[in-house]
């Protein structure tokens, strides 16, 4: 097993006058993906080494370091059920019981299912849709900033605000789950990077460049599926946003960008980067995954691809497909560059086996386990 503090130290960045430990985010599934990575390719070892390990093992990994998972759209779920009036809804309880939540397909959170899926820390997303790029996007994402602060208020014996990696272990080793906020989508800030600055001051820790549309200055994955689209990657003013948010300390999330402006963010970014939630290309040649190109640009970067779990970015409906993707990626970048980002509560449909976030811990003894690795 991988040492805590080697793993944590020896990827340190500073960025900013910031302290960012990205690969706080890659270390618990670091452990599982690395029991087979070395040794022989002998049947007859490989099915030793499969007896030695525990049938549970890959679970006891989450209760020595946390699992962070990179995307969890519960506060759109807020927005979209209760108008983020939260006084009156109970996180807490088992909303699968719940007449309006536990009839939804994309309803997989609620803290019995958090603590039954052993999650360290979640990203919580601010998210709104491209349909208030050039309106109300800054206002709304303010509200959505504000909902996640209110849920983790409204939750102290279970949940800490947490702004760094220190404040993830400190959360950890309290038992409670480290929640972050991140926005998704870089029509949010309203081409202002002093929208930019405001989001990390009010605790915005990482930004996805694009959701689904453009912005005036990098292109969305759908470009990639138009064959005549005009494709422009990122603007000279779209760089300044990357080293904005470098000077900060704000990761770059490249999930729902286009490929070339992958490749571009990596060329000029001076940090380390984060997928929060993308699927390899190759295993499924969906233009929201990634390409081959991009994660070996990765490997150098220091940065990390956070797997999805949603059926139709990962051609497949089982927990089987989802260990596909983890174990080619693998292939390509090695096990320190590889993350989980569910997408719990931003999608309809889930693989069986991942079906909600109590799930993760089956994820783990599979892949601890590794009848899966190739």
């Amino acid at each position: 097993m991988i040492p805590l503090r080697r793993a944590l130290s020896n990827r340190k960045v500073l960025v900013g006058g910031a302290i960012v430990l990205v690969a706080v985010v890659a270390v618990a599934i670091a452990v599982p993906l690395s029991i087979n990575s070395s040794g022989s390719n002998d049947d007859d070892q490989d099915s030793n080494k499969a007896n030695d390990v525990s049938p549970f093992f890959g679970r006891t990994i989450l209760d020595e370091v946390p699992l962070i998972d990179g995307h969890n759209d519960l506060p759109w779920n807020l927005y979209s059920n209760e108008r983020n009036r939260i006084n009156n809804f109970n996180l807490d309880s088992d909303l699968k019981k719940d007449p309006r939540w536990g009839p939804s397909t994309s309803s997989h959170t609620d803290i019995p299912r958090l603590l039954e899926g052993k999650v360290g820390a979640q990203f919580w997303v601010a998210y709104v849709g491209c349909n208030t790029q050039y309106k109300d996007a800054v206002e709304r994402t303010l509200e959505q900033i504000d909902v996640i602060k209110r849920m983790v208020a409204k939750y102290p014996k279970y949940m800490k605000y947490v702004t760094s990696a220190e404040g993830i272990m400190e959360a950890f080793g309290e038992k409670r789950i480290g929640s972050l906020i991140a926005v998704e989508g870089g029509h949010s800030m309203d081409n202002r990077l002093a929208m930019l600055r405001i989001f990390y001051e009010l605790g915005v820790r990482y930004m996805t460049l694009t959701h689904s549309c453009n912005t005036p200055w990098a292109d969305a994955s759908p470009v990639d599926a138009n064959e005549t689209a005009v494709l422009r990657n990122v603007t000279e003013w779209g760089k300044n946003v990357i080293w904005e948010m470098n000077r900060l300390g704000m990761l770059v999330d490249i999930s729902h960008v286009s490929h070339g402006v992958m490749g571009d963010v990596l060329e000029h970014t001076k940090a380390p980067v984060i997928f929060s939630h993308s699927s390899s290309h190759k295993v499924y040649a969906h233009h929201r995954n990634v390409q081959d190109d991009v994660l070996k640009m990765l490997i150098e970067n220091r940065g990390i691809i956070m797997v999805n779990f949603y059926t139709g970015f990962i051609g497949g409906k089982t927990i089987d497909d989802v260990v596909r993707h983890l174990n080619y990626i693998k292939s390509v970048t090695g096990p320190d560059h590889i993350g989980i980002g569910g997408d719990f509560d931003g999608v309809d449909s889930t693989p069986e086996g991942l079906d909600d976030v109590s799930k993760y811990p089956d994820l783990f003894d599979m892949l601890a386990n590794g009848a899966y690795n190739d």
